[in-house]
């Protein structure tokens, strides 16, 4: 096959939540355990950092990654969902897998895996682990998919284990307060393992304690008034958060005996962007008028845009605006601004809300503007109807940015 082919393959067999939604999650890690002893057992042998969180766990991965880069170490680097390639699911000093190794991998195991009827999260857990063992990472970086507890890739046992926030997102999976989507992120702290906890206070700082405490995991919440050594790339008053969170990750590490000198903090910090191939988070994409991506999608993400926008000087905002069918709409819609234009769209994919059903949303949030039957056209529009003093806003979804990249 093709990489193409292995591509249609893939989606066309396993179920994928980024684009299906719910039918995709499994609640269990026997599939992942069967997958494992399969290709004989690469997470066993895996240093690694495990990254949880509602929001910023992206972000924290990929400073992370940047920064042990920097220090000289091979880094191997997984995340999810990609945006435009699927290969951004796997990297190794920033570099992605390449298409011929995916395709071997496939061809490889198919026959394998497919008894198992493995998820497309699962077998790209899969191939991240025997990517990172083929190339003889160092360290790799692991982000979770959805929860902690139950995600696929909690059968690692990491050197840390990283938790950036707790919101309301996927409630529907993980349990209806933040309490109960806490002690789901909490499943990845394991015994005698560290754990850095970015942003936690009362009941939720109380399920971390308690977990930690259980199973004899030294934990520590961040001090989040901690100076920075320098302004990070990434912009913004929770990339600063997400920062004293990777900070205080390096120092675990150090403590753990990995060399990680100073420069290559700075280094990582200011050259994330260059250094792992992050795109997606307040993104430029252009100026005159200033045109800015971010993949925000809940509440709390959302906020965290709307603050980006109070800071960023503008006239006119023109927002293309596309979400995902299984969010709570309302609170996320009352985030955004009032006053702006918005251009409602759907992505193409299945998950996608359709652009009238947002837009009817929207209007009960005070949000007016015009429907579009595609991204592009929401995303030509905005732009055409800016000023050059103007600011374009495409958020919402992921899948909405990876249309415009």
């Amino acid at each position: 096959m093709t990489y193409r082919e292995t591509l249609a393959y893939l989606q066309a067999r396993l179920p994928m939540y980024h684009r299906v939604g719910k039918a995709a999650y499994k609640a269990d890690l026997h599939t992942t355990h069967a997958l494992m002893a399969a290709l004989d057992h690469p997470e066993r042998g895996l240093r690694c950092v495990h990254v949880a969180g509602t929001n910023g766990k992206g972000s924290t991965s990929h400073m992370l990654a940047s920064i042990l880069q920097h220090a000289g170490l091979r880094t191997g680097l997984t995340t999810s969902p990609h945006l435009t390639d699927f290969r951004e699911r796997v990297r190794v000093n920033g570099v992605m897998i390449t298409e011929e190794a995916v395709v071997r991998f496939v061809q490889e195991h198919r026959d394998r895996f497919e008894p198992l009827s493995p998820s497309f999260f699962e077998w790209s857990i899969a191939l991240a682990f025997a990517h990172f063992r083929d190339e003889r990472v160092d360290i790799a970086v692991v982000e979770t998919g959805l929860g902690g507890r139950l995600d696929s890739t909690n059968v690692v046992t990491p050197e840390v284990a990283v938790i950036t926030n707790i919101g309301v997102d996927h409630a529907d999976l993980l349990g209806g307060t933040v309490e109960a989507i806490a002690a789901e992120k909490a499943g990845i702290i394991k015994p005698d393992i560290p754990v850095v906890v970015g942003e936690a206070h009362g009941i939720v700082a109380g399920v971390f304690r308690e977990r930690a405490a259980a199973v004899g995991a030294p934990l520590e919440l961040v001090d989040q008034a901690r100076p920075l050594p320098v302004r990070p790339e990434l912009a913004g008053p929770h990339q600063e958060r997400n920062a004293r969170t990777v900070l205080a990750t390096i120092d675990r590490l150090r403590a753990l005996g990995w060399p990680i000198p100073d420069d290559a903090v700075r280094r990582g910090l200011t050259e994330v962007g260059a250094t792992t191939g992050l795109r997606g988070r307040w993104q430029v994409l252009g100026h005159g008028p200033l045109v800015v991506a971010d993949v925000a999608h809940n509440a709390d993400g959302l906020a965290v845009v709307r603050a980006m926008l109070d800071r960023t000087p503008h006239q006119r905002l023109h927002v293309v605006l596309g979400m995902v069918n299984d969010k709570d709409l309302g609170p996320a819609l009352r985030q955004l601004p009032t006053d702006a234009d918005y251009h409602f769209c759907k992505a193409d994919v299945p998950r996608g809300l359709e652009a009238g059903t947002l837009a009817r949303a929207a209007a009960d949030a005070g949000l007016r503007g015009r429907l579009h039957p595609s991204v592009r056209q929401a995303f030509d529009a905005a732009r055409a109807a800016a000023a050059p003093e103007d600011l374009v806003l495409v958020t919402g979804s992921v899948f909405v940015v990876a249309e415009v990249l």
